[in-house]
């Protein structure tokens, strides 16, 4: 074990790094589809070598080789992340894709227009209260806004909304959607 000061571990990692840095990209690169992927490999490789400097060989044929470990481990936890990650994720995909195949309900599209042009106080308000499915106190809250400035801003948000959908004859549509459209209340009071 070394006991060396911070500066002479800081150039020692320098040194290191210049040797060895090319070599280690070559490395992730043919283990690797994306060239990023491998620069942040490397990028870890040589965080854990700072991490760990204490454990860093003093001859540098050694010290070449004991990064080749830290560089195997390092791909070895990626590796085993991305499985666990594509797992997990694997369910969700599948329920991502089976609602984006869904049949296109030119309602709805016009219906997320409208809302997307309203202004974002407005739009994320709507948004939290006839998607999310929240109240509109728990809305104001969850904004960090006093209650009647939520009222005020849902109360034009609504008049915009009707405005841009009139031309559709769905002046109704935000009072009296069914459920399970985009602007279907929650069965709980919202004011």
């Amino acid at each position: 074990m070394r006991r060396d000061r911070p500066g002479d571990d800081a150039r020692r990692l320098t040194l290191l790094h210049e040797n060895l840095a090319p070599e280690l990209l070559r490395y992730f690169l043919r283990r690797t589809s994306e060239p990023a992927d491998a620069a942040d490999l490397l990028a870890d490789a040589f965080l854990v070598a700072w991490r760990r400097m204490r454990h860093l060989p003093a001859d540098d044929h050694e010290a070449k080789l004991w990064m080749y470990g830290v560089a195997s481990r390092v791909h070895s936890n990626w590796l085993r992340g991305r499985h666990r990650a594509a797992r997990l994720a694997g369910p969700l995909r599948a329920q991502l894709e089976q609602a984006a195949a869904g049949p296109v309900d030119d309602d709805l599209l016009d219906v997320r227009r409208a809302v997307a042009a309203l202004p974002s106080d407005q739009r994320e308000l709507i948004m939290l209260i006839y998607w999310d499915g929240l109240p509109v106190p728990d809305a104001a809250l969850a904004l960090g806004i006093p209650l009647t400035t939520a009222r005020g801003r849902v109360h034009r948000a609504k008049q915009a909304l009707r405005g841009a959908l009139a031309e559709r004859d769905d002046d109704d549509l935000l009072d009296d959607a069914p459920a399970g459209t985009a602007l279907a209340p929650a069965n709980h009071e919202r004011f």
